[in-house]
């Protein structure tokens, strides 16, 4: 990519307009800075724009998983459901985006194509389809963590007569599955999410799956307005309360051991976390993520909830997961999933003991049967955290690519930055607590550290600020060890990379908590940006901050 003087100039470039871009935006207007974002889709929303299968919901409820940054606007917006689902939680984006009149400064139906750093001017050269070229200051991706989706390159695939469907691409008409025979594959979230209502649509529905996922009750209902208002009253510091903690949301931890209590004890906590439902199961008791004894506690307390629901046993082993211990693949929130199993037209298919050999122009094929299907569901999840960032062709400092500084595997200062390439940021990128905590809550803490970021720079005349390589290291390997300190790399989950053929197996999300990462993250800025190195726009000599 060459640069020219032609090029149209912003402070800030911003790639995506999901939660992350939308605030990145908002929030650098307010300082002051000319920003332009960049989305492929035709409207606002990331995540909930892409992800319309049936059944979509968000696993964080609805009440947490909002913007903290206006009063006024949580206020003001009315979730109706304990679990939102994606059409609300995307009229919500759409509300956030008409209320603080974003869309003049987003550019839909436009992909970022390759992002090069120019040493002469220290500007990034953003190239983009359609629209062409644009050069920036700095350079913000808020692509998302869950958004490069994932097809398997089944043989035959293209032969498949019938309509195929992926749940991260799913059609914004939708999709009547009525009187017809549907096959789907993956058992991770989102199937998990839609088969429940395909199943009840469908005339018969087959599941695929490889890999059987611990997934606990959502227990979803109808908000009543008047706890809507009494949350609303203490949102705000109850926001501010929960960023010292692990997850970033209204979740506080039993501070006892699961062996330290006897087994009815246990078994009383697990009920009451069953049927209070959501994801605040895997804090029943301080050690679940951390002790194999006692996390084998919990896990069987779900097997045999399992074996409870579903009526034919075989199957029901079948959707026992013994090969990962609970929460170490992201726990699945469900509304009747393990029930479904129960109906008279629905299939289980076990592809780790029979798997898939090809796609075929009636269905698919199996190592010991062959299936035919009216439609083909794949939701087989995504490239997770680096795909979205891999796609677009970025070039650092001297050439360098971010495909080949990733090549081992991410490597970033706290999950914000990246040794050689300069004013480049990330939102929720490798090495920070995103996946596993409030999304929202980690976007708010990203972009406002950001934020706060570029106007220090400005106020001091700096042009570029750069993590230094011994920061980058040492912040790589605390990642790394407090994973290990953790059950968390114990399971082949998309957060190592483990559903993507030749990506390397490293940990990519912070599991120390965003509390602990918050005050991290405070700590270097208050201290003068430890770990960065600036230079000046007047001599370009490099000083600390």
């Amino acid at each position: 990519m060459t640069t020219t003087s032609t090029a149209t100039d912003f402070d800030v470039v911003v790639i995506g307009a999901g939660f992350g871009g939308m605030y990145m935006l908002h929030k650098l207007r307010e300082q002051g800075f000319s920003v332009r974002v960049y989305e492929t889709g035709t409207g606002v929303g990331g995540t909930w724009y892409w992800n319309r299968y049936p059944g979509a919901r968000c696993d964080v409820e609805s009440l947490e998983y909002q913007y903290a940054f206006s009063d006024a606007l949580q206020r003001e917006w009315m979730w109706t459901e304990r679990y939102a689902t994606q059409p609300e939680i995307l009229r919500y984006a759409n509300h956030v985006a008409d209320r603080f009149d974003l869309r003049r400064d987003i550019r839909f139906e436009t992909r970022v194509t390759a992002a090069k750093f120019d040493e002469a001017s220290d500007k990034w050269v953003v190239d983009t389809e359609p629209k062409g070229r644009v050069r920036a200051r700095y350079l913000v991706t808020a692509a998302g963590c869950l958004s490069a989706a994932r097809v398997p390159d089944f043989p035959g695939a293209e032969r498949f007569e019938g309509e195929s469907y992926h749940t991260g691409r799913w059609p914004h008409g939708g999709v009547d599955f009525t009187g017809k025979r549907v096959g789907i594959i993956g058992t991770g979230s989102s199937g998990i999410q839609s088969i429940p209502v395909i199943a009840a649509q469908a005339k018969h529905l087959t599941i695929f799956q490889r890999t059987p996922n611990f997934s606990v009750p959502a227990q979803n209902w109808v908000l009543q307005r008047e706890n809507i208002a009494k949350h609303k009253d203490t949102f705000v510091a109850a926001r501010k309360e929960a960023l010292n903690t692990g997850f970033g949301a209204a979740m506080f931890a039993n501070l006892k051991s699961a062996l330290e209590a006897d087994a009815q004890e246990r078994d009383q906590r697990y009920e009451e976390l069953w049927r209070q439902g959501g994801a605040g199961f895997l804090i029943a008791f301080n050690d679940l993520l951390f002790n194999q004894a006692a996390n084998d506690t919990a896990a069987e307390f779900v097997r045999n909830k399992i074996r409870s629901i579903v009526k034919d046993p075989n199957v029901a082993e079948m959707l026992c997961p013994h090969d990962h211990p609970l929460g170490t693949k992201r726990i699945c929130v469900d509304t009747e999933y393990y029930e479904t199993f129960n109906r008279a037209n629905v299939k289980l298919v076990d592809v780790r003991a029979a798997p898939i050999q090809e796609i075929t122009a009636k269905g698919l094929r199996t190592s010991d049967a062959s299936y035919e299907f009216d439609v083909l569901v794949f939701a087989t999840g995504f490239d997770a955290m680096t795909g979205p960032l891999l796609r677009i062709d970025i070039e650092g400092r001297k050439g360098e690519k971010l495909a080949h500084k990733w090549a081992a595997g991410p490597k970033t200062y706290l999950g914000l930055s990246m040794v050689g390439f300069p004013n480049l940021f990330t939102i929720t990128g490798p090495g920070s607590p995103s996946v596993l905590s409030n999304m929202i809550a980690s976007i708010e803490q990203h972009v406002d550290w950001i934020a706060d970021c570029l106007v220090h720079l400005r106020k001091n005349g700096f042009a570029t600020i750069e993590a230094e390589p011994g920061a980058e290291d040492e912040w790589v390997k605390h990642v790394n060890d407090v994973a290990d300190l953790t059950l968390f790399p114990r399971a082949n989950s998309w957060y190592v990379g483990a559903n993507i053929p030749g990506k390397p197996r490293v940990f990519m999300p912070y599991v120390g908590g965003i509390g602990l990462y918050r005050q991290k993250c405070d700590d270097v800025a208050a201290n003068g940006y430890t770990g960065f190195t600036v230079t000046r726009r007047d001599d370009r000599r490099r000083r600390s901050a």
